[in-house]
């Protein structure tokens, strides 16, 4: 499917729903960018299944979109929804825009991917739906998105593989296994 074409840039997306000057702003541009940039280099190793480079740099802009509706004020966010609750916010928002596929990267890019059980095991605030990343593009972002975190010290620099698995461990070996199959996946050289 060849990537739509945008009435709007991602950057003017972003300052319809921004203000250009604010932290938030900074954050989720600098973020997106990063992951937009990692995201094209992992397209090019599994150019073997034909992954659309335009749709994920698009993708990855606006994958945290909907943080801004979020309780966040490390981020400068300060919605009344939980931060979890980023992916579908950022899904409603971009549907509004006819972003139907961009939408399903937002919700389906957190941690990696969520389970209609996880959501139900943990009484997390979101839709009794499984939201995995399902498709090569969607994958792609979701792994590039895992390397960097948008606050603390550690806002812009690349995080290690052993790093993350670690991180992902806290939220159960399934999750650490998943990231790890896209390791194998993404990695090759």
């Amino acid at each position: 499917m060849a990537v739509k074409q945008l009435k709007k840039s991602p950057l003017e997306i972003i300052e319809q729903i921004y203000d250009r000057g604010s932290p938030a702003y900074r954050i989720l541009v600098a973020h997106g960018q990063l992951v937009a940039e990692k995201a094209a280099v992992l397209a090019e190793r599994v150019a073997h299944l034909s992954p659309d480079v335009g749709f994920i740099e698009q993708a990855a802009l606006l994958h945290d979109i909907g943080m801004i509706f979020t309780d966040a004020p490390k981020l400068g966010c300060h919605g009344p929804h939980p931060y979890v609750c980023h992916g579908v916010l950022g899904r409603k928002l971009l549907e509004g825009f006819g972003l139907h596929r961009h939408a399903l990267v937002c919700e389906r890019h957190v941690g990696v991917g969520i389970t209609r059980e996880d959501i139900r095991t943990q009484q997390l605030p979101l839709p009794d739906r499984d939201m995995l990343p399902e498709s090569i593009e969607e994958q792609i972002i979701c792994y590039a998105d895992k390397f960097f975190s948008k606050n603390g010290h550690s806002a812009g620099k690349e995080k290690s593989v052993e790093t993350v698995v670690a991180a992902l461990e806290r939220y159960g070996s399934d999750k650490a296994r998943r990231f790890q199959s896209w390791v194998k996946l993404f990695e090759i050289r």
